[in-house]
């Protein structure tokens, strides 16, 4: 049997995941409405790591990434113009996350005061997600194990909080603008204001779209270091 058939790919998720039901969902490689289709089998999960985003990346068990392609197209069911999804029935090397060690998650907490960066409100652990400054979309390659004793300055560079809560999900919100950067170019704008603390609009020319070294093009993104951007977003102010 290939080992990239869609049985066997099918025995490499857990059962009565998300995952599986949207990789049950593709596996005909036809278009499939993420509204009316997705979301009746996954919910809010279907785009993101429990869908789309984590068949994408793959994971470090050994399960390959799958080569997807998207459209905008009118829903004849919808009745109006949704977002579809499609298996080309080709896999990619995976590109996933390292998960994050229990002690690290608390030393992450604990430095950041539980604060989510965006709204600046302490919060429940369970109501912040430990976000990936650079993110997985651009690495293109699955990340290292994560290092329990990394020094503060490596946790402050690597990492910043988000919220999850019932009121929204900045994570999401990120990820969303990541996909949009990726897919055209046009660097991220938090809250829809249009400022970079470096660089401008576009992706710059001189920077590669992805591997290691495309998180230079990242910075100045409020969504790759919120901290950073409010703060120069503060300063311009003031002195304007």
């Amino acid at each position: 049997m290939n080992s990239n058939s869609v049985e066997n790919l099918k025995t490499k998720f857990k059962e009565g995941t998300s995952q599986l039901n949207v990789f049950n969902l593709l596996s005909d490689r036809n278009w499939h409405c993420r509204t009316c289709e997705g979301k009746k089998i996954a919910s809010d999960q279907y785009a993101g790591g429990g869908g789309i985003q984590g068949l994408e990346r793959g994971n470090r068990s050994g399960r390959p990434g799958l080569v997807l392609e998207k459209k905008r197209e009118y829903c004849q069911i919808c009745q109006k113009t949704t977002t579809w999804d499609r298996w080309t029935g080709e896999v990619q090397p995976a590109n996933a996350s390292a998960n994050i060690p229990p002690a690290l998650v608390a030393r992450i907490l604990k430095l950041y005061g539980y604060q989510d960066v965006v709204e600046n409100r302490v919060r429940q652990a369970h109501e912040l997600v430990i976000d990936h400054r650079f993110p997985m979309e651009r690495r293109g390659c699955s990340e290292q194990s994560h290092d329990v004793n990394m020094s503060d300055r490596k946790i402050r560079e690597k990492f910043q909080l988000l919220k999850k809560d019932s009121a929204g999900n900045h994570n999401l919100l990120k990820s969303r603008n990541c996909e949009r950067c990726i897919a055209t170019g046009k660097r991220g704008t938090p809250i829809n204001i249009n400022f970079w603390y470096f660089g401008g609009a576009d992706w710059p020319d001189d920077v590669p779209r992805s591997g290691l070294n495309a998180e230079q093009g990242c910075i100045g993104c409020g969504w790759y270091d919120f901290a950073a951007w409010r703060d120069a977003l503060n300063a311009k102010l003031a002195a304007s």
